[in-house]
């Protein structure tokens, strides 16, 4: 099996989580312990899990928090949704930041099916 890193999933969650830091950064101050936090979390606890996951002892721990990171992913989604209709972020970037988000959602759903049930 790859290293986590190596998966794409992981590299695309990872580039994302850099960039919700980049853009949660001008958001506004009286949101840093609110959304700004809110959004740090759920964008780094995608590949975080991830990485969790596969050091676990079985196929289905790992499976387990790959559905954890999948949920994560959809958190972040609502998020930059909300953070577009407070006009934190604009529509163009809100929109394409949830596409990317629910392109991660869909790797998670294909790695959960490769992990397969242990039996």
């Amino acid at each position: 099996m790859k290293r986590v890193e190596d998966l794409d999933v992981f590299k695309l969650s990872h580039a994302l989580a850099l960039e919700i830091y980049k853009l949660t950064s001008h958001f506004p101050k009286d949101e840093m312990y609110g959304l700004v936090s809110q959004m740090r979390r759920a964008a780094t606890a995608v590949s975080s899990n991830l990485v969790e996951g596969a050091g676990r002892n079985s196929r289905a721990e790992y499976r387990h928090f790959v559905g954890v990171a999948k949920g994560s992913a959809g958190e972040i989604r609502y998020q930059l949704l909300l953070a577009t209709d407070l006009g934190y972020l604009s529509r163009e970037e809100g929109i394409r930041l949830q596409g990317e988000y629910g392109r991660v959602m869909q790797m998670l759903t294909k790695l959960i099916r490769s992990l397969g049930s242990e039996k």
